[in-house]
């Protein structure tokens, strides 16, 4: 237990045992996401699922932690899977290499988590997931927006009844009422306005992402605006939501 020895002289010998007992699931591991499954490696987290179908790209380098010019082009669960592994070789790490809705919920699930970090940035598979984790009483933490903002200090933990100034956060609890969910869902949200001089459009040849599996297609959606992001910032919506879940978990 070396290597975290430095956290056992804050929390003790038995909560780091419950965290390396513990079941944690990351959907989407990019520039939040990444972070918060770093932290909770480096916090003894025993057992991750690592849930994402797209491979790092370059324009990912600024801000995700994985994403680095000899990892381009490789699947994001391999790069998070084998930096766990770096971490803490005993840790058990399960890849999902596949686009996340409700059609997978059954496959990513199929082992249910102790907790789930939702970091997925497409408004209805996002929904669905909530929706889904809250049916099925599975705690779950949600990053709401971190592109479009610069000031880590506007960044918040709450319940999603009670947060504000975020447009991702009103267009959830929207979705989330007409199911009957008005609370119940710890999410990191910023009060800082998104920038819009940080807002592009898509690329006038991009065609709507897919995921191809077994012969089928999963359409992601329309083509979405391009966000520019402060890496200092989604890092921390990260950090934050690892920090929500080991607390939920050690029953800080």
């Amino acid at each position: 237990m070396e290597r975290f020895s430095r956290l056992i002289q804050l929390i003790g010998n038995e909560k780091i045992k419950v965290l390396a007992e513990k079941r944690v699931t990351v959907v989407g591991l990019g520039a939040v996401g990444g972070f918060a499954a770093e932290a909770l490696a480096r916090c003894g987290t025993g057992h991750f699922t690592l849930v994402d179908f797209d491979v790092i790209e370059v324009s990912n380098i600024n801000r995700h932690i994985g994403a680095l010019d000899s990892t381009v082009g490789k699947p994001k669960v391999d790069v998070m899977g084998e930096r766990i592994k770096d971490i803490n070789p005993s840790c058990i790490v399960s890849r999902k290499n596949i686009f996340a809705h409700k059609d997978s919920f059954d496959s990513i699930f199929e082992e249910k988590p102790d907790i789930v970090i939702d970091a997925i940035d497409s408004l209805l598979p996002k929904a669905e997931l909530l929706a889904y984790c809250v049916t099925n009483k599975i705690p779950i933490i949600s990053s709401m927006g971190a592109a479009l903002k610069r000031d880590p200090s506007k960044i918040k933990i709450a319940d999603i009844s009670k947060t504000d100034v975020c447009p991702l956060a009103k267009k959830l609890r929207n979705y989330l009422k007409q199911k009957g969910i008005t609370e119940g869902i710890t999410v990191v949200y910023s009060t800082e306005p998104p920038i819009k001089t940080g807002l592009r459009p898509p690329h006038k040849n991009n065609t709507q992402d897919q995921e191809k599996e077994n012969g089928s297609s999963h359409i992601r959606g329309r083509e979405r605006n391009i966000l520019g992001s402060y890496p200092i910032v989604t890092a921390m919506f990260g950090l934050y939501a690892a920090h929500a879940a080991i607390k939920t978990i050690i029953g800080d």
